[in-house]
């Protein structure tokens, strides 16, 4: 008559504590991630008085040209809310980008969005993946953060609002879709 109380206890505790910890899991709201939707604009110069990036090896050495397969390029570019140079500034994107395509036409980028003013102040985003740049649109990934943003997972899709080739000067799109805890 023991071993059916224990029995019928045991499966009591087991209902009741499976219950509490799935009402906790389903109720509790801190657990929930939230959902950020940034749109910011990345200002890449290789020439003029604003040089914000330059080339620091290639094929020939530091004079080669981004545009060429195997070419590293060292960044630190104005992030701002909007399109032009003189819009909002609110960080800087740091990093690297590597011509990782024979014909010349691809970037792979590996760089940090560092926000210093505004909302996001002291949290970064960390970005990487390939940039072909000859595509209207191009997806990347997010994949980690600091400050706001422990714990990020995400995406972007990057498109080219400006472009000069010849001085190689781009201004990059970047909407980002982002969730954090």
């Amino acid at each position: 008559m023991s071993t059916n109380f224990l029995s019928l206890s045991s499966n009591f505790f087991f209902l009741f504590l499976t219950v509490t910890l799935l009402y906790v899991a389903y109720t509790f709201n801190g657990l929930q991630p939230k959902k950020t939707n940034l749109v910011i604009y990345v200002h890449d110069s290789f020439t003029g008085e604003d040089t914000s990036a330059i080339t620091v090896a290639g094929k020939s050495g530091p004079s080669s040209s981004i545009l060429h397969f195997g070419t590293l390029a060292a960044v630190d570019d104005p992030v701002t809310e909007g399109p032009t140079i003189d819009s909002k500034l609110i960080g800087r994107a740091q990093g690297v980008y590597i011509n990782s395509q024979l014909d010349g036409k691809s970037l792979y980028m590996v760089f940090s969005v560092i926000f210093t003013y505004g909302e996001f102040k002291g949290s970064s985003l960390e970005i990487q993946g390939p940039d072909i740049f000859i595509m209207k649109e191009r997806e990347f990934g997010i994949v980690s953060g600091t400050g706001h943003f422990r714990f990020v997972k995400g995406y972007g899709i990057m498109t080219t609002e400006f472009m000069d080739v010849a001085n190689l000067r781009a201004v990059i799109k970047l909407n980002v879709t982002l969730k954090h805890y």
